[in-house]
């Protein structure tokens, strides 16, 4: 039955957002499927979390996506997830899911909610950072870039960042309580998601500014993450050939889950 119910609730949601073109029709199936796991697998704590990155990340996505759709022609992905993105960003949460499933563990919930609130924050840094009237600076080398390139952060970007893992650790608290469950100190829930997710957010942006795959436009010269723009193929300028967007959100959810994990040990 939670099974059922997870793939009715996910198929509702998916097919709205696929309905208001947040989704392709990749995406709506990888949607539908990873919502299933995420019910039947666990309960309204896990499946719960996944909406509330879900869905936040989606409305902030259409927020004045007019004076986002040229900053997206650079990006690999644009605001209508595929398959691969939505995998990107809550596939590894799915895995962490089934691994409580079958060998349950209380540690699993605090890897779990390290790796949502590191998507929920890299995408609300991307959404809300593309508004930001202040050009980005490099991570790395803090020289100003141009908005939209890859390892750049703005205070807005960073602001909506932590605001995002805040988010999340508070919402896993909130849901361990609706679940029935004896939950930790809420501080402790905050302390996970907002270190945890901005750890692994600022961890995408370093990636995104040393090893991600990038090329160069040779019309209008952007650093760009697409091998085609202004209508003609890109030249490769730097970075891992294999090392996508999609590479770089799974490995920096990744190191946000692991921290987030050490928070959590160290505090039970």
């Amino acid at each position: 039955m939670d099974w059922l119910i997870g793939f009715i609730g996910a198929a509702a949601v998916a097919g709205a957002a696929y309905y208001k073109q947040s989704l392709t029709l990749s995406g709506l199936c990888a949607a539908v499927i990873m919502g299933t796991v995420y019910y039947g697998a666990g309960n309204a704590f896990w499946f719960g979390t996944l909406l509330l990155f879900f869905i936040t990340s989606t409305l902030f996505s259409k927020w004045k996506s007019h004076r986002k759709q040229e900053l997206e022609k650079s990006y690999a992905k644009s605001g209508r997830r595929d398959a691969g993105q939505v995998m990107a960003n809550g596939g590894l949460g799915m895995l962490v899911c089934l691994a409580n499933w079958f060998w349950p563990d209380a540690l699993w919930a605090y890897l779990f909610i390290g790796i949502m609130s590191t998507v929920t924050a890299d995408t609300w840094a991307t959404e809300w950072g593309g508004l930001s009237r202040r050009p980005p600076r490099s991570v790395l080398t803090f020289k100003v870039l141009p908005a939209g390139t890859s390892g750049g952060v703005s205070w807005l970007g960073s602001s909506a960042a932590a605001a995002g893992a805040l988010l999340i650790g508070i919402g896993a608290w909130v849901l361990l309580m609706l679940s029935g469950l004896s939950p930790s100190s809420i501080g402790l829930w905050i302390a996970v998601g907002g270190i945890g997710g901005l750890a692994g957010a600022f961890t995408d942006s370093i990636l995104g500014a040393s090893l991600q795959r990038m090329y160069r436009c040779p019309v209008c010269g952007r650093e760009v993450e697409v091998s085609h723009h202004c209508e003609k193929s890109t030249v490769h300028i730097r970075g891992l050939a294999w090392m996508s967007n999609d590479a770089v959100n799974l490995l920096s959810s990744l190191a946000g889950g692991l921290i987030a994990l050490w928070v959590g040990f160290m505090a039970a």
